[in-house]
């Protein structure tokens, strides 16, 4: 449907700014941060500021901050915004590619986690071998 290839789902923040500029080239529904389609998310923008505006839009964020599930001020933004978040887990740092191989491998994952979890807000962790709903602290 012409309507669904035109509907943006998914938001990568400067955390994974090539996973996100990978992912926007290979999916019709995916930008990232400093992409002309969400012109309120310049490169730069602080966590604070892009993600009360990424919810508003009803997009799901991917990234790999992990202390954003920690820091109180923006736990509470994202719960107050109603913001869901994929976060690319693990020990190490990857490389673009490795990131990439991961969220492709768990992408059936990702959509059913969209299609029936609802509305946020809501965390998961997506690794090499899983994905995983961790708590908001």
């Amino acid at each position: 449907m012409v309507a669904d290839r035109e509907r943006l789902r998914f938001y990568v923040d400067e955390s994974a700014l090539g996973l996100g500029k990978a992912l926007t080239a290979a999916r019709f529904d995916t930008v990232h941060v400093g992409h002309p389609l969400i012109p309120e998310c310049p490169y730069g923008t602080l966590d604070p500021d892009w993600m009360p505006a990424v919810a508003a839009r009803g997009l799901i964020a991917i990234g790999r901050d992990r202390r954003m599930r920690t820091r109180p001020a923006e736990v509470h933004l994202i719960r107050e915004s109603g913001l869901r978040v994929f976060r690319i887990g693990g020990k190490r740092d990857e490389t673009t590619w490795g990131w990439l191989t991961w969220m492709v491998r768990r992408w059936d994952d990702i959509e059913e986690i969209v299609d029936t979890r609802g509305p946020g807000p809501w965390w998961y962790v997506i690794t090499e071998r899983s994905v995983r709903e961790l708590p908001l602290a």
